[in-house]
């Protein structure tokens, strides 16, 4: 694709690929990667599912691979990892892999603001306080997802009955505005809970970027100061 056909902007920002999943939309991702040009790239965590490598398909390493390119000092493009809690123990790895550095949060300035991406875990009561439980959940959702022939629809329907139940779209948004506050910072950038999101509190602007297991699939681009959230069926 010829670069004046691409989209141009400062900033995207991606979150909960799980690649490693059957519901993980990893070609539609690249699809999108590819119809830009940014200046920063920043993964917001859990890009992978697990730490099973033999669940990745080929569209799962064509994205991965593409994200090597990206990553590459020629391109001049600033890529940026930032761990989620099922990218626990990948920090090593990915860093080899894709060549990325891997953060706990990250943050920049621009014209004079502050921004700032962490991916919202650390906000989720129920997943800090029950380790254990929230592990065998998401064993029993794998195994869901392996069962779950087609298009997936059921196991799609449980991850965003899970979102809902728990209560995490509004826990992480509470905790990632105070965070932000004490950070002096104007803008916090979130995933976690699958749910595109923009909220405003004392003065703090807080953006899910949302996921790509479910339809539609969402993600954040920042150019001049404006961030937009986009949505792809």
């Amino acid at each position: 694709m010829d670069n004046q056909t691409l989209t141009q902007v400062e900033t995207m920002i991606v979150s909960d690929v799980h690649l490693g999943s059957e519901i993980s939309r990893a070609s539609d991702l690249l699809a999108v990667l590819q119809s830009y040009t940014f200046r920063r790239l920043i993964l917001l965590g859990d890009i992978f599912s697990d730490l099973n490598f033999k669940r990745l398909t080929k569209d799962h390493w064509k994205l991965l691979s593409h994200i090597r390119k990206l990553s590459n000092p020629k391109r001049s493009v600033e890529t940026v990892w930032v761990e989620g809690n099922h990218d626990r123990g990948l920090s090593n790895v990915m860093s080899h892999l894709v060549g990325m550095r891997v953060f706990q949060e990250y943050g920049w300035e621009s014209a004079g603001k502050k921004y700032l991406a962490i991916h919202g875990h650390q906000f989720d009561r129920f997943l800090v306080d029950d380790l254990l439980i929230s592990d065998l959940m998401s064993s029993v959702y794998k195994w869901i997802q392996r069962c779950d022939l087609g298009q997936q629809r059921f196991s799609r329907c449980i991850d965003r009955l899970s979102t809902s139940w728990l209560r995490m779209t509004p826990r992480v948004a509470e905790g990632a505005i105070r965070f932000a506050t004490e950070k002096g910072a104007n803008y916090v950038f979130c995933g976690h809970t699958h749910a595109a999101l923009h909220t405003e509190s004392d003065g703090v602007h807080y953006y899910n970027a949302g996921g790509w297991t479910q339809s539609p699939a969402t993600y954040i681009t920042i150019n001049q100061g404006h961030v937009r959230i986009h949505e792809l069926d």
